[in-house]
This record gives structure tokens, C-alpha cells and sequence, in this order.
């Protein structure tokens, strides 16, 4: 005789790892978390080596694959007062390889390596494959340019860091064009309904739902979903005014026809699905349009390399799917609303088997390229998804000096400043401390003299003296506390970019800790 147990199926619980990761996972899923522990960092290590350590701290506890520090430098005892990786049995030996031990306390998933170069040779071993190079300010010539070399070859992205007394700044070096699908636009954003242009099975369901509504009961009426009531009144409007309603009068008289049918002889005095419907109105009863930002991905021209990668391919699929339908792929997200529940999972299948059918078509397309077969499903599914919401992110330029027009407009604004009552500009925070870029220990007068040099007549900004000031008297010194800050920002960048969701900064952040102000430029 077989047992009730042996019939039912055995419930699995999260794994460890997902218990570990649980908070995280939420934000960036397994995919992200994947790409996270595939992923192998390279830290190039100089100057005070706190701000690059805080931010390998805030990258190891997620759980990043594997990472690298190289630095050429033994522990002294400056360092024990700003980096919290090491302590004093690491006095005299290689503070690479001393925070590598102990970073890698914080997390038993993660592998950690230490390079100590000597005089002469190079400053990191070029024959690892990075997924992303880190380096802080200031740092030796040559070693930057072997790291730039390397991710111009790679195409690898470059994090550039610099924290000195009260302020600091990170600088992103993306590669040429850095498209992300996962942006993560805030969910009322990313309803699509297609009311407008409602397909055969959505309208046959509202059409049904609503059948001799007058004489329908209240309990009938008042669970009607708010998408089936403006179905049914659009079809009223469309039949009365010959056009749906497309200016904001006219949608202004919808919303009061729809309003106008809510019955109020019950307890409530009103019916929660009409309110819901009336509110729902002006953002849903629209056309739709492509975003600049999609319309920016469409108009790109990949090169013969980047035309090859899966993200180009299903992205020209997309738009052949938008040049013959003249709409994206439906997402097939329905949200929360008064209905009863057969009825509301009914219209949660209609939608999700229409993106089904847009995603086999789109798939259909990236199929006849001749570099898409071996793309994933789930791939197709989450650019389908996510289609009106890509973006396109091009690097900054690791050749492209400052624009000496922008700095000096940028430095002028300032002078309107407390008429328009805007916050000062932190562009001479980041002038300051990149004219220390190699050389920690200049004076003021040495750091406006590099500034003068870029934007002529810079030295005369009163504010930009001051900031010199006080980047002279740090001494290339850093203080934890901004370190640690600057690490933590800087990390969520390195997470943006490594798993290729949310949307990073485009390319600069300056951080004055004096006024706990940090500023984003495009530089």
C-alpha cells in the first residue's frame, strides 16, 4: 500500500547561500549574483591604500569571485591609523598581502590574490583576465598607463579613486558603448496595458466582463477590473466622438464619463474599481512612444565587434519587432486591483500569453541571425521585458582631456550660485586633487600652476584657491571616514557595472566631506 507521504512532493527550502544572500538577491537576482561571482577584480593599490581597500571590503561581503590587490608598498606605521586591514604583526611586510588575509576573513566564498612588484617590473601580472581594474590616486605614471593599455585592449572598465583629507571623487572609464537592459525603473513607470490598442483576446475579455453592465448586481459591478471598465468606455467614446480621446480635454472628459458611472446607492457611498479606474486614466490612456533613451540604442551603430555580442543582436531584433508593430514587446505585468480573483488571474494569463507570443517572435528573429542561436532563452525574455527601458551608457574617453570651456562654465556658475540659490559647484574638489594625480606633496601654488595649465585664468576663482589650500595641506593623507564612504559608493558602481543592472554614474562624483555634498559631472 503506498503512504500519503511517499505522494506528496517533497518541499525544498532556500539553500544556505540563498539564506546568506537573501537581502541582495532581492536587489540584483541569481543573474546578477552570478555575474558577481564570476567576476575577478583588480585593485592597483598606491597612495594612503585606504579608499581602494574600503571599497574591496564593501565588494567581498556580497560575495565578488575573486580579487586582486597589487601594490608595491610594506606596511608602515602611518597605515594603521587609516586602514582597518591591518594591524601590527603586518608592520615591514606587504600591505597587499596583509589585506588580502584579512579582507578575506569577511567571506570564506571569496578568493583573494596579492602582487608585490618590484622596481622595474610589472605592476600587476598582465596575463590575468579582469573583469573590471580599480586604481587610487596617486599613482605612478607608467602603471597607469599599463593599466589603461590593458583595459583599451580588454575593453574592461576603469574605476579611477582619489581620496585626500576632507574630499574625493571616482571617476568610471565604460568602454566604448555600455548598454544595460535590468535599469530597474521604479514600477509605476513601467506599467504597459495597451489600452489603446487592446489585442482580439483583452478586448473579447473586457467586452464579456462588462455585457449588460447597467443590470448587473452590486457585487458584480463593483468587481469589475478597472482595465475591463476603460476598455468598455473607450469603445462608449470612440462610438460617440468617431476617435479616442488623445488631448488632455479629452481625457478629462473620459475620466468624468467613467466617474460618472461609479453607483453610489451602496454602504461605501462608491465603488473602489471605478476610483481605481478614474485614477488610472491619464496614465494609462496614452499611445505608445519610444523613450529617448530607446530611441538612442535603435539609432546606435555597433561596430563589427559589438554587432556580434547578444545584446546588439536581440536589440535589432527589437527593432524590427517595433518597425512592423509599432510598439515593443508587451512586458505581460498586470498590477494589483479590485476584482475577484478567478477573474484577475483570467486577465494576468491574457497578458502573459501575449508577451509569450511577442518574446517567440522577437526569439523567432534573433534565431535568423546568423550569431543567435546559441543566445539564451531567458536572455530574449528579459530584454523583452525590460525593452522600454534600455539604456545606452558611452564611456568616458581615457584619451579625452577636461573640456576647458565646460570647466571654466561650470567654475563661473558659481558666481550666480546664491542668486538662483543653487549649491556650489565641487568641480574644483576633483581639478584640485587631479593636479596631485602623481604627486601627493605639492603646494598650492604648485596645484593652481597644474590647474592654469588646462583652464587658463583658473587660478583667479577665489573658491578653487581655497580648495587648493586645503588638498596641500592633506598631503595626499587620507581620513577613514571618507575613505570608507568613497569606498561604499564607489563599490555600488562596480556592482552597477558588473552585473550590468541598475544604471552607474556617467562618469564623475565628487564627495566634500567639510559639507557632506557629493555632485555627479559628465566630463
Amino acid at each position: 500500500m503506498t503512504s500519503v507521504n511517499a505522494l506528496l512532493p517533497v518541499l525544498q527550502g532556500p539553500t544556505d547561500k540563498e539564506k546568506k544572500y537573501d537581502r541582495q538577491l532581492r536587489l540584483w537576482a541569481a543573474s546578477g549574483q552570478q555575474a558577481l561571482e564570476d567576476a575577478h577584480l583588480l585593485l592597483l593599490n598606491s597612495g594612503g591604500g585606504t579608499v581602494g581597500v574600503e571599497t574591496l571590503k564593501n565588494l567581498v561581503l556580497p560575495g565578488i569571485g575573486k580579487f586582486t590587490i597589487a601594490d608595491a608598498a610594506n606596511v608602515e606605521e602611518a597605515d594603521l591609523g587609516v586602514n582597518f586591514f591591518l594591524d601590527e604583526e603586518s608592520l615591514g611586510k606587504s600591505r597587499a598581502e596583509s589585506c588580502v588575509k584579512l579582507l578575506l576573513e569577511l567571506n570564506p566564498d571569496v578568493k583573494g590574490e596579492w602582487f608585490q612588484s618590484k622596481k622595474g617590473e610589472d605592476s600587476f601580472d598582465v596575463q590575468q583576465k579582469y573583469t573590471i581594474i580599480l586604481y587610487s590616486y596617486p599613482i605612478e605614471p607608467q602603471t597607469l598607463k599599463a593599466a589603461q593599455s590593458y583595459a583599451l585592449e580588454h575593453k574592461v572598465p576603469l574605476i579611477a579613486i582619489h581620496s585626500a583629507g576632507f574630499y574625493s571623487y571616482f571617476r568610471t572609464f565604460l568602454p566604448r558603448s555600455f548598454p544595460i537592459v535590468d535599469t530597474h525603473p521604479d514600477s509605476t513607470a513601467t506599467t504597459d496595458l495597451r489600452l489603446l490598442t487592446p489585442w482580439e483576446e483583452l478586448s473579447k475579455f473586457a467586452a464579456d466582463l462588462t455585457k449588460n453592465i447597467d443590470g448587473q448586481s452590486a457585487h458584480e459591478h463593483g468587481h469589475i477590473p478597472w482595465i475591463a471598465l476603460i476598455l468598455h468606455f473607450l469603445t462608449k467614446w470612440e462610438v460617440d466622438h468617431g476617435s479616442l480621446p488623445s488631448t488632455y480635454k479629452d481625457k478629462t472628459a473620459f475620466r468624468k464619463l467613467v466617474s460618472d458611472a461609479t453607483r453610489t446607492d451602496n454602504a461605501e457611498g462608491g465603488e473602489e474599481n471605478f476610483e481605481e479606474a478614474v485614477a488610472a486614466v491619464l496614465k494609462t490612456v496614452s499611445a505608445p512612444t519610444l523613450s529617448s533613451s530607446v530611441r538612442e540604442v535603435f539609432d546606435y551603430k555597433p561596430n563589427e565587434v559589438e554587432s556580434s555580442s547578444s545584446f546588439w543582436i536581440i536589440a535589432d531584433a527589437i527593432k524590427q519587432f517595433h518597425q512592423k508593430h509599432n510598439q515593443l514587446p508587451l512586458p505581460g505585468s498586470v498590477p494589483d486591483m479590485k476584482a475577484q480573483s478567478t477573474v484577475y488571474v483570467q486577465l494576468q494569463n491574457i497578458y502573459k500569453s501575449k508577451a509569450r507570443q511577442d518574446v517567440a517572435e522577437v526569439l523567432e528573429t534573433v534565431r535568423a541571425h546568423p550569431g543567435g542561436k546559441d543566445i539564451d532563452v531567458a536572455e530574449v525574455e528579459s530584454f523583452c521585458k525590460n525593452a522600454a527601458f534600455i539604456k545606452l551608457i558611452h564611456g568616458g574617453d581615457l584619451k579625452k582631456h577636461l573640456d576647458p570651456d565646460f570647466a571654466s562654465k561650470e567654475l563661473k556658475s558659481d558666481e550666480d550660485a546664491a542668486m538662483f540659490m543653487t549649491p556650489l559647484s565641487l568641480l574644483p574638489i576633483y581639478l584640485s586633487l587631479e593636479a596631485t594625480s602623481h604627486v601627493s606633496s605639492l603646494s598650492s601654488s604648485d596645484i593652481l600652476a597644474t590647474i592654469d595649465k588646462t583652464i587658463p585664468g583658473a587660478s583667479s576663482n577665489t573658491r578653487l584657491v581655497q580648495i587648493t589650500e586645503e588638498v596641500a595641506r592633506a598631503k595626499g593623507g587620507e581620513l577613514h571616514n571618507i575613505s570608507a564612504l568613497t569606498g561604499g559608493m564607489v563599490a555600488q558602481e562596480v556592482i552597477k557595472i558588473i552585473t550590468r543592472q541598475y544604471i552607474p554614474i556617467d562618469n564623475l562624483c565628487i564627495f566634500d566631506g567639510i559639507s557632506s555634498r557629493a555632485q555627479v559631472l559628465r566630463i
